[in-house]
């Protein structure tokens, strides 16, 4: 029994000396930083590849005016009337001469079977769209 407290009063020691001695040096220890690890750049692309992706296809874009469908006319007095036109495959509506069928581009004029479509009232015309002939 004695032998255990004679070992427990020896590492109770030195402990004490271990940490008086970390202790009395305290400011004088410098801080050891590890050097900065560069900067691992990964490419997604190559990424992209090692897991198996191809190369996308580009989509064939529709053409402007493969766009825009026109169902119908309703030609008025100079500079005025409407047109029915389907933008995009979605149901047609109605437009007045002078609207605006999206962003830049707005209805010129309505004549007989044909529509244009310009970016400007007075501009030039961008697209002129012709009714369809009925089919017997």
């Amino acid at each position: 029994m004695r032998a255990i407290t004679l070992a427990v009063w020896a590492l109770a020691a030195a402990s004490l000396v271990y940490w008086g001695l970390r202790l009395a040096r305290g400011s004088a220890t410098a801080v050891h930083v590890p050097p900065a690890i560069a900067s691992i750049v990964i490419d997604p692309l190559s990424v992209a590849r090692v897991l198996g992706a191809t190369a996308a296809q580009a989509l064939p874009q529709a053409s402007f005016a493969s766009r825009f469908v026109l169902q119908g006319v309703v030609a008025g007095t100079p500079g005025g009337g409407a047109a029915l036109i389907a933008v995009d495959g979605k149901p047609a509506r109605a437009y007045r001469v002078g609207s605006a069928i999206e962003e830049g581009l707005l209805l010129q004029s309505a004549n007989g079977r044909q529509v244009s479509l310009a970016a400007s009232r007075d501009g030039p015309a961008l697209l002129t769209l012709q009714m369809p002939l009925l089919s017997k």
